[in-house]
C-alpha cells in the first residue's frame, strides 16, 4: 500500500523544533513548497504551537498566518491539512475548502458538529492524556494507555457519528510524546500497539513521532540530530498500521518506503 506523508509547516513563534523559522510569509511560502517538492502528499499547517510553554495564540493571528499559505496551496494544486483546535479557525478552514482538519483535541467542541458534518473534510481525531489544550507534562503508566485510547475513540466516534459525520471521513490519532504521558515506555508501548488499535476501530490512522522528545531521550540526541532515530520509528509505525505519517521529513521516509516496496515487491 502507498502511505499517505503528511509534511509538518509549522508558522508559530515557539514549536519545539522549528519556531520562528517559517513565521514570514514569503520562508512559510518557500517551505511549502520543499515539502511538496520532498513527496509530502498533503501540508500540515499549524500557526498556533501545543507544546506545553507555548503562549496562546488568538484565531484572528492564526487564520492570518495561515491565509497567504492556503491561498497559494489552492494555485498550486496542493492538498492542505489545517493543525488547530480553535473552533473559529476549524469553521474558517472549511469554509477555505482544506481537505483535512487535524485537532490535538479530538474535536471537542460539540457547538461545530453540525457545520463538520455539512462539511467534506476529513478529520483527524487525536487523543492527548491532557483532553484539551497544549500538550502538558503527565505521568501516565503505560499499562493503562492503549486503554485510555480505546476508550477516547469509542466515545468520540460515537459522538462525532451521532452528529451526523460520516465515520468514513474520520482518522485516528493515538497521540504520540507528552500528549500520551512522559515516560518514553508509553509512546513505545503505543506503536507497538498500532496493529491492535487498527483492527479494533477499522479506520485509517495517522501516526506523528517526528523530532518527539522520548525518541531524543532515548538516544541523546538532539532536535537537529534526530532525523534517523524518527526514521526508524516513523518505519515502524508505517509497516505496523499506521496509513499515514505526519512528518517534518519527507524526503527521506518518501524514499525509505519507495524502497521497503521494491524490496517487498520483488519478493
Amino acid at each position: 500500500m502507498r502511505h499517505t506523508i503528511f509534511g509538518i509547516l509549522n508558522i508559530t513563534e515557539d514549536s519545539f523544533s522549528d519556531g520562528r523559522r517559517f513565521l514570514d510569509a514569503e520562508a512559510a511560502l518557500a517551505h511549502a513548497q520543499k515539502l511538496a517538492a520532498d513527496g509530502a502528499d498533503v501540508l500540515d499547517i499549524g500557526a498556533a504551537s501545543s507544546n506545553p510553554s507555548s503562549e496562546p495564540v488568538p484565531p484572528e493571528i492564526e487564520i492570518g498566518r495561515l491565509t497567504p499559505i492556503v491561498l497559494t496551496a489552492k494555485e498550486q494544486g496542493w492538498k492542505i491539512s489545517i493543525d488547530t483546535f480553535a473552533a473559529e479557525t476549524q469553521l474558517w478552514a472549511l469554509d477555505e475548502g482544506v481537505e483535512y482538519l487535524n485537532d490535538i483535541q479530538g474535536f471537542s467542541d460539540a457547538s461545530i458538529y453540525p457545520y463538520l458534518a455539512a462539511a467534506k473534510a476529513k478529520l483527524i481525531v487525536m487523543h492527548s492524556v491532557q483532553g484539551k489544550g497544549r500538550a502538558q507534562k503527565i505521568d501516565i503508566d503505560p499499562a493503562s494507555i492503549m486503554g485510555r485510547i480505546a476508550d477516547f475513540f469509542e466515545a468520540r466516534i460515537e459522538a462525532l457519528t451521532q452528529a451526523g459525520i460520516a465515520r468514513e471521513r474520520l482518522i485516528l490519532d493515538p497521540g504520540m510524546g507528552l500528549f500520551v504521558g512522559t515516560k518514553a515506555e508509553v509512546s513505545l508501548m503505543v506503536l507497538r500497539r498500532l496493529p491492535q488499535l487498527k483492527s479494533a476501530f477499522n479506520l485509517p490512522i495517522l501516526v506523528s513521532v517526528s523530532r518527539k522528545s522520548f525518541l531524543r531521550k532515548l538516544v541523546s540526541r538532539s532536535v537537529d540530530q534526530i532525523g534517523p532515530g524518527s526514521l526508524a520509528a516513523e518505519l515502524y509505525a508505517a509497516f505496523h498500521g499506521a496509513d499515514m505519517i505526519r512528518t517534518h521529513e519527507p524526503a527521506p521516509l518518501r524514499d525509505a518506503l519507495t524502497i521497503w516496496s521494491h524490496i517487498g515487491g520483488g519478493s
